[in-house]
Parts: structure tokens; sequence; C-alpha cells
């Protein structure tokens, strides 16, 4: 799936990876492509720039870190992130059951009045 695909919804699924803990920005990838049983499989260049954009609107928070000598940012959810998951999921249930009764092949029929 690329990442066009996603458009809307790439921050929702960011966010909730980083519901169940704090994650480096390829951990993330990683964790992306095991959720979704290898079907998210997204390069940095898309992954990198929304969660700079999670973290500007306050929905992340990062730490620099050396680890092995090497410098890596850890994201983590914030209270206001957390916030803002709860809401998009709600959204999304709402969505995916409205388009799924519009594209459902055998609608349940109108009540005659």
């Amino acid at each position: 799936m690329n990442a066009q695909a996603l458009h809307g919804h790439l921050d929702s699924l960011l966010l909730a990876v980083l519901e169940r803990g704090a994650l480096h920005g390829y951990a993330i990838i990683e964790a992306l492509r095991a959720r979704s049983n290898g079907r998210l499989d997204l390069p940095t260049g898309t992954v990198y720039p929304a969660l700079r954009r999670l973290e500007r609107a306050g929905h992340v928070a990062s730490v620099w870190s050396t680890v092995n000598g090497r410098e890596r940012r850890t994201y983590e959810l914030t209270d206001a992130g957390r916030r803002t998951l709860a809401e998009q999921r709600a959204g999304w249930r709402e969505f995916a059951a409205t388009v799924g009764r519009v594209l459902d092949a055998n609608p349940p029929s109108a009540a005659s009045g």
C-alpha cells in the first residue's frame, strides 16, 4: 500500500503505534509493517516528516539518545496525542461504518412507511 493511499490517515496510524510506548523512527516503520501484516511498508521520507508535523502539533515529543555510538531520536505520545488519537479513532469508526453501508453489496432494505 503506498503512502498516497494513506493520505489523511498516516497521523492516526503513527499515533496508534506510539500508543504502546516510545519508539525510534525505524522501529515505528517496523511496527507499522508488522501490525499491518506487511501491507504498510512506508519509506522514511513519508514517516519522518509526519513525525515532525505531529511533534510541532504537540501530539508527540521526542528525545535524542546515543545507542551503539549512533544518534537516534525516540518519539513518545503526549497527553494531547492520546486525546487526538481517541478522537480520530471515533471518527474513523463512524466513517468506516458509513462507507461500509454504502459499499455493501446487499444493504438492508429500508423500512416501508
